[in-house]
Protein backbone atom coordinates (compact mmCIF):
# COMPACT_ATOMS: atom_id res chain seq x y z
CA UNK A 1 0.00 0.00 0.00
CA UNK A 2 1.60 3.05 -1.16
CA UNK A 3 1.90 6.71 1.07
CA UNK A 4 0.51 9.81 0.04
CA UNK A 5 2.08 12.70 1.88
CA UNK A 6 0.45 16.31 2.05
CA UNK A 7 2.46 19.47 2.57
CA UNK A 8 2.95 17.52 6.30
CA UNK A 9 -1.14 17.42 6.46
CA UNK A 10 -1.90 13.97 7.90
CA UNK A 11 -4.80 12.54 5.77
CA UNK A 12 -6.57 10.59 8.15
CA UNK A 13 -8.55 7.01 7.35
CA UNK A 14 -10.34 4.16 9.55
CA UNK A 15 -7.56 1.86 7.31
CA UNK A 16 -4.62 4.51 6.43
CA UNK A 17 -2.83 7.10 7.80
CA UNK A 18 -1.88 9.07 4.27
CA UNK A 19 1.46 11.06 5.12
CA UNK A 20 3.24 13.67 2.75
CA UNK A 21 5.26 11.97 0.37
CA UNK A 22 8.60 13.97 -0.38
CA UNK A 23 12.58 12.94 -1.10
CA UNK A 24 14.94 15.76 -0.38
CA UNK A 25 14.68 17.38 -3.67
CA UNK A 26 10.91 17.23 -4.81
CA UNK A 27 7.51 16.83 -3.63
CA UNK A 28 6.36 13.76 -6.03
CA UNK A 29 3.10 15.22 -5.01
CA UNK A 30 1.71 18.43 -3.65
CA UNK A 31 -1.97 18.41 -1.91
CA UNK A 32 -3.05 21.92 -0.52
CA UNK A 33 -3.98 21.96 2.54
CA UNK A 34 -8.11 22.49 2.49
CA UNK A 35 -7.70 24.83 5.28
CA UNK A 36 -5.72 27.24 2.94
CA UNK A 37 -8.27 27.31 0.39
CA UNK A 38 -11.06 27.65 3.13
CA UNK A 39 -9.15 30.88 4.92
CA UNK A 40 -8.97 32.31 1.31
CA UNK A 41 -12.62 32.47 0.97
CA UNK A 42 -13.33 33.65 4.43
CA UNK A 43 -14.60 30.32 5.96
CA UNK A 44 -12.04 29.24 8.06
CA UNK A 45 -12.81 28.22 11.06
CA UNK A 46 -16.12 27.01 9.46
CA UNK A 47 -19.12 27.22 12.03
CA UNK A 48 -22.63 26.26 11.91
CA UNK A 49 -25.54 28.58 10.87
CA UNK A 50 -28.14 26.56 12.42
CA UNK A 51 -29.12 22.86 13.84
CA UNK A 52 -31.45 21.87 12.05
CA UNK A 53 -30.90 17.93 10.99
CA UNK A 54 -29.88 15.12 13.62
CA UNK A 55 -28.70 12.49 11.09
CA UNK A 56 -28.58 9.10 12.87
CA UNK A 57 -26.08 6.34 12.17
CA UNK A 58 -28.21 3.56 13.85
CA UNK A 59 -25.88 0.95 12.45
CA UNK A 60 -23.30 -0.52 10.21
CA UNK A 61 -24.90 -3.60 8.83
CA UNK A 62 -26.27 -4.00 5.52
CA UNK A 63 -27.34 -6.57 2.99
CA UNK A 64 -25.12 -4.64 -0.05
CA UNK A 65 -21.23 -4.45 0.09
CA UNK A 66 -21.74 -1.43 -2.38
CA UNK A 67 -17.70 -0.51 -3.90
CA UNK A 68 -18.48 3.06 -3.09
CA UNK A 69 -19.60 2.88 0.76
CA UNK A 70 -17.80 5.28 2.40
CA UNK A 71 -19.47 3.39 5.95
CA UNK A 72 -17.61 0.16 4.65
CA UNK A 73 -21.17 -0.91 5.83
CA UNK A 74 -21.76 -5.35 4.92
CA UNK A 75 -23.55 -8.24 6.94
CA UNK A 76 -20.42 -8.85 8.63
CA UNK A 77 -20.53 -5.53 10.44
CA UNK A 78 -21.91 -6.27 13.97
CA UNK A 79 -21.98 -2.07 15.28
CA UNK A 80 -25.56 -1.34 15.79
CA UNK A 81 -27.24 1.23 18.30
CA UNK A 82 -28.98 0.10 21.17
CA UNK A 83 -32.78 1.10 22.23
CA UNK A 84 -31.18 2.60 25.19
CA UNK A 85 -29.21 4.91 22.50
CA UNK A 86 -32.29 5.92 20.53
CA UNK A 87 -33.63 6.45 23.82
CA UNK A 88 -30.81 9.28 24.22
CA UNK A 89 -32.09 10.07 20.73
CA UNK A 90 -35.38 10.89 21.46
CA UNK A 91 -34.86 12.58 24.88
CA UNK A 92 -32.37 15.18 23.21
CA UNK A 93 -34.91 15.49 20.44
CA UNK A 94 -37.29 16.65 23.17
CA UNK A 95 -35.14 19.42 24.63
CA UNK A 96 -34.56 20.35 21.21
CA UNK A 97 -37.64 21.43 19.44
CA UNK A 98 -35.51 23.43 16.87
CA UNK A 99 -34.19 20.81 15.61
CA UNK A 100 -37.27 19.38 12.98
CA UNK A 101 -35.46 16.91 10.61
CA UNK A 102 -34.29 12.92 11.70
CA UNK A 103 -32.54 11.63 8.98
CA UNK A 104 -31.86 7.64 9.73
CA UNK A 105 -28.65 5.85 8.03
CA UNK A 106 -26.83 3.14 8.31
CA UNK A 107 -25.65 0.80 6.86
CA UNK A 108 -29.36 -0.32 6.22
CA UNK A 109 -31.08 1.13 9.18
CA UNK A 110 -34.00 -1.00 8.77
CA UNK A 111 -31.52 -4.11 9.59
CA UNK A 112 -31.57 -2.72 13.27
CA UNK A 113 -33.91 -4.43 15.25
CA UNK A 114 -35.16 -1.48 17.07
CA UNK A 115 -35.86 0.73 13.73
CA UNK A 116 -39.40 0.47 13.31
CA UNK A 117 -39.50 1.86 17.51
CA UNK A 118 -37.60 4.37 16.77
CA UNK A 119 -39.34 5.53 13.83
CA UNK A 120 -42.52 5.82 15.58
CA UNK A 121 -41.04 7.56 18.09
CA UNK A 122 -39.42 9.83 16.50
CA UNK A 123 -42.93 10.57 14.77
CA UNK A 124 -44.62 10.79 18.11
CA UNK A 125 -42.24 14.03 18.29
CA UNK A 126 -43.57 15.52 15.19
CA UNK A 127 -40.28 15.59 13.54
CA UNK A 128 -39.93 14.86 9.81
CA UNK A 129 -37.77 11.49 9.42
CA UNK A 130 -35.49 10.65 6.21
CA UNK A 131 -34.91 6.67 5.73
CA UNK A 132 -31.73 6.36 3.69
CA UNK A 133 -32.85 2.69 1.87
CA UNK A 134 -31.24 0.84 -0.17
CA UNK A 135 -33.86 -0.30 -1.66
CA UNK A 136 -32.85 -4.25 -1.91
CA UNK A 137 -33.76 -4.57 1.83
CA UNK A 138 -37.59 -4.05 0.93
CA UNK A 139 -36.52 -7.58 -1.19
CA UNK A 140 -34.31 -9.27 1.29
CA UNK A 141 -36.70 -10.80 3.55
CA UNK A 142 -40.83 -11.26 3.73
CA UNK A 143 -40.17 -9.55 7.17
CA UNK A 144 -39.25 -6.37 5.10
CA UNK A 145 -42.26 -6.33 2.28
CA UNK A 146 -44.13 -3.97 4.07
CA UNK A 147 -41.70 -1.78 4.46
CA UNK A 148 -43.42 1.03 1.77
CA UNK A 149 -46.46 0.62 3.93
CA UNK A 150 -44.72 1.82 6.77
CA UNK A 151 -43.01 4.32 5.40
CA UNK A 152 -46.27 5.50 4.03
CA UNK A 153 -47.99 5.43 7.32
CA UNK A 154 -45.38 7.32 9.27
CA UNK A 155 -45.14 9.94 6.08
CA UNK A 156 -41.45 9.17 6.00
CA UNK A 157 -39.19 10.79 3.35
CA UNK A 158 -37.70 7.86 1.35
CA UNK A 159 -33.66 8.28 0.21
CA UNK A 160 -32.34 5.71 -2.06
CA UNK A 161 -29.33 5.25 -3.75
CA UNK A 162 -29.46 4.06 -7.36
CA UNK A 163 -25.98 4.39 -9.47
CA UNK A 164 -27.56 4.83 -12.94
CA UNK A 165 -30.76 3.76 -14.94
CA UNK A 166 -29.48 0.18 -16.48
CA UNK A 167 -28.48 -2.92 -14.99
CA UNK A 168 -25.04 -3.48 -15.77
CA UNK A 169 -23.40 -0.02 -14.56
CA UNK A 170 -25.69 -0.60 -11.03
CA UNK A 171 -24.43 -4.16 -10.51
CA UNK A 172 -20.79 -3.47 -11.22
CA UNK A 173 -20.94 -0.75 -8.39
CA UNK A 174 -23.55 -2.75 -5.74
CA UNK A 175 -23.75 -6.58 -6.77
CA UNK A 176 -25.42 -8.60 -9.27
CA UNK A 177 -28.92 -8.75 -8.79
CA UNK A 178 -29.42 -5.30 -7.29
CA UNK A 179 -30.38 -3.56 -10.20
CA UNK A 180 -33.38 -6.11 -10.45
CA UNK A 181 -34.13 -5.57 -7.02
CA UNK A 182 -34.17 -1.69 -6.88
CA UNK A 183 -36.33 -1.60 -10.01
CA UNK A 184 -39.05 -3.97 -7.92
CA UNK A 185 -38.82 -2.48 -4.46
CA UNK A 186 -39.69 1.23 -6.66
CA UNK A 187 -42.44 -0.24 -8.19
CA UNK A 188 -43.51 -1.09 -5.07
CA UNK A 189 -42.78 2.53 -3.40
CA UNK A 190 -44.26 3.74 -6.59
CA UNK A 191 -47.40 1.46 -5.40
CA UNK A 192 -48.69 2.92 -2.38
CA UNK A 193 -47.86 6.44 -3.52
CA UNK A 194 -44.44 7.58 -3.49
CA UNK A 195 -42.60 9.73 -6.04
CA UNK A 196 -46.51 9.94 -7.84
CA UNK A 197 -47.41 13.85 -9.31
CA UNK A 198 -49.72 15.33 -6.22
CA UNK A 199 -48.62 12.70 -3.72
CA UNK A 200 -47.65 13.99 -0.57
CA UNK A 201 -45.10 10.66 -0.36
CA UNK A 202 -41.65 12.11 -1.36
CA UNK A 203 -39.00 9.56 -3.13
CA UNK A 204 -35.86 10.56 -3.78
CA UNK A 205 -32.95 8.77 -5.47
CA UNK A 206 -29.44 9.08 -4.96
CA UNK A 207 -26.41 9.06 -7.67
CA UNK A 208 -22.49 8.45 -7.19
CA UNK A 209 -20.23 8.61 -9.69
CA UNK A 210 -18.79 4.79 -10.76
CA UNK A 211 -15.07 5.92 -11.33
CA UNK A 212 -12.66 8.15 -9.97
CA UNK A 213 -14.82 11.78 -11.70
CA UNK A 214 -17.08 14.12 -10.25
CA UNK A 215 -20.68 13.92 -11.14
CA UNK A 216 -22.39 15.45 -14.29
CA UNK A 217 -24.88 18.16 -13.60
CA UNK A 218 -27.74 17.32 -11.04
CA UNK A 219 -30.21 18.23 -12.85
CA UNK A 220 -29.68 17.15 -16.12
CA UNK A 221 -28.99 13.66 -14.88
CA UNK A 222 -32.57 14.03 -13.33
CA UNK A 223 -34.18 14.28 -16.40
CA UNK A 224 -32.39 11.11 -17.76
CA UNK A 225 -33.06 9.54 -14.83
CA UNK A 226 -36.77 10.80 -14.90
CA UNK A 227 -36.91 9.91 -18.71
CA UNK A 228 -35.52 6.70 -18.80
CA UNK A 229 -37.27 4.99 -15.50
CA UNK A 230 -40.28 6.27 -16.69
CA UNK A 231 -39.92 4.78 -20.20
CA UNK A 232 -38.57 1.38 -19.33
CA UNK A 233 -40.24 0.74 -15.84
CA UNK A 234 -43.53 3.18 -15.53
CA UNK A 235 -41.69 4.66 -12.28
CA UNK A 236 -41.72 7.89 -10.99
CA UNK A 237 -39.57 9.70 -8.14
CA UNK A 238 -39.24 13.35 -7.16
CA UNK A 239 -35.81 14.30 -6.99
CA UNK A 240 -32.25 12.87 -7.74
CA UNK A 241 -29.02 13.89 -5.76
CA UNK A 242 -26.20 13.13 -7.39
CA UNK A 243 -23.35 13.11 -4.42
CA UNK A 244 -19.55 13.32 -4.94
CA UNK A 245 -17.85 10.22 -3.36
CA UNK A 246 -15.47 11.35 -0.66
CA UNK A 247 -12.04 9.62 -0.39
CA UNK A 248 -12.62 7.82 2.45
CA UNK A 249 -13.01 4.32 3.39
CA UNK A 250 -13.78 1.45 0.72
CA UNK A 251 -13.65 4.48 -2.12
CA UNK A 252 -10.36 5.12 -0.81
CA UNK A 253 -9.13 1.46 -0.78
CA UNK A 254 -10.45 1.54 -4.93
CA UNK A 255 -8.66 4.45 -5.63
CA UNK A 256 -5.32 3.93 -4.45
CA UNK A 257 -5.46 0.23 -5.76
CA UNK A 258 -6.35 1.72 -9.17
CA UNK A 259 -3.58 4.27 -8.59
CA UNK A 260 -6.04 7.13 -9.33
CA UNK A 261 -5.67 8.46 -5.81
CA UNK A 262 -3.62 11.85 -6.77
CA UNK A 263 -5.33 12.36 -9.92
CA UNK A 264 -9.32 12.08 -8.20
CA UNK A 265 -7.71 14.95 -5.44
CA UNK A 266 -6.32 16.74 -8.00
CA UNK A 267 -9.83 17.54 -9.61
CA UNK A 268 -11.10 17.88 -6.15
CA UNK A 269 -9.11 20.53 -5.37
CA UNK A 270 -9.29 22.75 -8.96
CA UNK A 271 -12.91 22.48 -8.79
CA UNK A 272 -12.83 23.91 -4.94
CA UNK A 273 -15.97 26.33 -5.22
CA UNK A 274 -15.99 29.03 -2.38
CA UNK A 275 -20.25 29.08 -2.74
CA UNK A 276 -20.13 25.35 -1.95
CA UNK A 277 -18.04 25.52 0.50
CA UNK A 278 -20.48 28.33 2.50
CA UNK A 279 -23.31 25.71 1.95
CA UNK A 280 -21.84 22.59 3.47
CA UNK A 281 -24.11 20.05 4.75
CA UNK A 282 -22.11 20.27 8.70
CA UNK A 283 -23.10 23.61 8.81
CA UNK A 284 -26.90 22.83 9.85
CA UNK A 285 -25.89 18.83 10.59
CA UNK A 286 -25.21 17.05 13.70
CA UNK A 287 -24.36 13.67 13.23
CA UNK A 288 -24.68 10.60 15.69
CA UNK A 289 -22.46 7.67 15.86
CA UNK A 290 -24.21 3.94 16.18
CA UNK A 291 -22.86 4.74 19.87
CA UNK A 292 -23.76 7.66 20.48
CA UNK A 293 -21.29 9.82 19.99
CA UNK A 294 -21.50 13.27 18.00
CA UNK A 295 -19.55 14.38 14.49
CA UNK A 296 -19.79 16.90 12.43
CA UNK A 297 -21.06 15.15 9.40
CA UNK A 298 -21.57 11.27 8.40
CA UNK A 299 -18.21 11.32 6.87
CA UNK A 300 -16.03 12.93 10.05
CA UNK A 301 -18.26 10.09 12.04
CA UNK A 302 -16.65 7.14 9.63
CA UNK A 303 -12.73 8.85 9.99
CA UNK A 304 -13.61 8.91 13.82
CA UNK A 305 -13.11 12.81 14.05
CA UNK A 306 -15.64 13.90 16.80
CA UNK A 307 -17.06 17.14 17.43
CA UNK A 308 -14.39 19.71 18.34
CA UNK A 309 -17.01 20.87 21.24
CA UNK A 310 -16.59 19.90 24.88
CA UNK A 311 -20.10 17.27 25.00
CA UNK A 312 -18.94 14.49 22.18
CA UNK A 313 -21.59 12.39 23.61
CA UNK A 314 -25.84 12.65 23.42
CA UNK A 315 -25.38 12.46 27.64
CA UNK A 316 -23.84 15.68 27.03
CA UNK A 317 -25.72 17.26 24.43
CA UNK A 318 -25.97 20.88 24.48
CA UNK A 319 -27.28 23.15 21.11
CA UNK A 320 -25.78 26.32 22.19
CA UNK A 321 -22.35 24.68 22.37
CA UNK A 322 -22.18 22.95 19.42
CA UNK A 323 -23.87 26.13 17.63
CA UNK A 324 -20.25 27.80 18.83
CA UNK A 325 -17.92 25.33 17.36
CA UNK A 326 -15.71 25.44 15.16
CA UNK A 327 -16.23 21.84 12.74
CA UNK A 328 -13.16 19.84 12.16
CA UNK A 329 -11.97 19.79 8.18
CA UNK A 330 -9.38 18.12 6.14
CA UNK A 331 -8.80 17.25 3.05
CA UNK A 332 -11.29 14.66 2.68
CA UNK A 333 -13.44 17.87 2.52
CA UNK A 334 -12.57 18.78 -0.92
CA UNK A 335 -15.15 16.07 -1.66
CA UNK A 336 -18.04 18.77 -0.21
CA UNK A 337 -16.78 21.84 -2.03
CA UNK A 338 -16.15 20.69 -5.38
CA UNK A 339 -17.81 22.03 -8.51
CA UNK A 340 -21.84 22.43 -7.76
CA UNK A 341 -20.80 20.87 -4.25
CA UNK A 342 -21.76 17.69 -2.49
CA UNK A 343 -24.08 17.54 0.61
CA UNK A 344 -26.54 14.36 1.71
CA UNK A 345 -28.96 16.35 -0.42
CA UNK A 346 -26.77 16.08 -3.33
CA UNK A 347 -25.33 19.45 -4.76
CA UNK A 348 -25.70 22.45 -2.88
CA UNK A 349 -25.05 25.42 -5.16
Amino acid sequence: MKSLKANGNILADSHYQLEVLETDNHNLYRLVPFQQNMEKAGLFPLRPTNLEIFQVNVGKMCNQVCKHCHVDAGPDRKEIMTRDTMKQCLATLVKNPSIGIVDLTGGAPELNPDFRWFVEHIKALDRHIIVRCNLTIILANKRFHDLPEFFKQHNVEVVSSLPFYSKDRTDRQRGDGVFEDSIKALQMLNAVGYGQPGSSLTLNLVYNPAGAFLPPNQSTLEKEFKDALMKDFGISFNNLFAITNLPISRYLDYLLNSGNYEKYMEKLINAFNPAAAANVMCRNTISIGWDGYLYDCDFNQMLDLKVGSKGKHLAEFNCAELLNREIIVNQHCYGCTAGAGSSCGGAVT
